[in-house]
């Protein structure tokens, strides 16, 4: 349905208007919207085989028909008349800048290109969109194949009795009665650490979420690196030198080199912010007796720590008001 009104849109015998363009886009595409929007929340909330399988079959296709839109001659032509004129359009400043995105966005995409190089955008697009997809999944499934299973309930010293009950039925779920089980969560830290006293169970949860999806069937690391490929590859052809130039051009910050000068001034901050904390983390380790040099497991517990002692602030407290 939303081919057959682009197809309308960019072959109508009318003279281009912000109406019969730009405002008809807007409003074209409602029904792929909508199931679009349900079927991707149901894939990131409830996945399932046969929803993963749909997900696959259907990226490629979807890459395909957003390459028939930005990649029409015709319908880009009605654009950019409509751009190289808005001066005269009398439009509002709401309008206006939609009609700026607009542009844009098809020149981003490769709507300048000739027909051969319009050609190699929709085959690196096709192959992006199922390498996201298959990361994605992969990123999932070595989620749950890298949750730690923990058999007794001493070595969870340090959870609350809720957390204690939810990875008790976590175990129970996925055929480890008796068991307990710690989910690693989609993020880069893992909140459970700030908790657990057991300091070779937090280096088990660490591990188990740094390393995840790295080896293994569900191994990223060949996807990243094509990924990589093809970025460069869609910045060159689009006239960009690396794909951080391409991403940033309509950002704020502009230019990778404004973003590395932003970072670069808070780094000597930081670092010696790091610096100090590590070393207030090492006392009370040293402190507490342990014959130890803190690691990336022990940080958030001991920093945790450091907090109570130096302001009494417990934020398992504070969590409980923001369920």
């Amino acid at each position: 349905e939303h081919a057959k009104e682009i197809e309308a849109i960019a072959n109508n015998p009318d003279a281009p208007t912000f109406e019969n363009t730009v405002v008809a886009m807007e409003k074209g595409g409602e029904l792929l919207t909508r199931t679009s929007r349900i079927f991707y929340n149901l894939t990131g909330t409830d996945s399932s085989p046969e929803r993963r399988e749909l997900q696959k079959t259907l990226a490629p296709k979807l890459s395909a028909h957003r390459d028939n839109i930005n990649l029409n001659s015709a319908l880009f032509a009605r654009i950019e008349t409509l751009y190289d004129n808005r001066e005269s359009l009398e439009l509002d400043a709401e309008s206006e800048r939609l009609l700026e995105e607009y542009y844009s966005s098809f020149v981003r995409a490769g709507a300048t290109l000739n027909e051969e190089d319009k050609a190699t955008i929709r085959k690196i697009n096709e192959e992006h969109s199922k390498l996201t997809t298959q990361f994605s999944q992969n990123l999932l499934a070595e989620s749950s194949n890298v949750a730690v299973v923990v058999d007794d309930v001493e070595s969870l010293k340090g959870m609350s009795d809720r957390q204690i009950a939810s990875a008790a039925d976590a175990a129970k779920a996925a055929d480890h009665d008796g068991k307990y089980l710690i989910s690693i969560t989609n993020t880069t830290r893992q909140p459970i650490l700030a908790s657990l006293e057991n300091r070779e169970l937090r280096q088990r949860v660490w591990e188990a979420s740094a390393y995840r999806a790295q080896s293994g069937e569900n191994d990223n690391t060949q996807i990243i690196s094509r990924l990589a490929e093809l970025r460069a590859q869609k910045a060159a052809l689009l006239g960009f030198e690396n794909w951080a130039s391409y991403g940033l051009d309509e950002q704020m910050a502009g230019t990778p080199d404004a973003v590395y000068s932003m970072l670069g001034s808070m780094v000597p901050a930081v670092v010696e912010n790091v610096k100090k904390e590590a070393a207030d983390i090492q006392r009370l380790i040293d402190a507490e007796g342990g014959d130890f040099t803190v690691k990336p497991w022990d940080w958030a517990f001991y920093a945790e720590k450091v907090r109570q002692g130096r302001y009494d602030l417990d934020e398992n407290e504070v969590k409980q008001y923001f369920e």
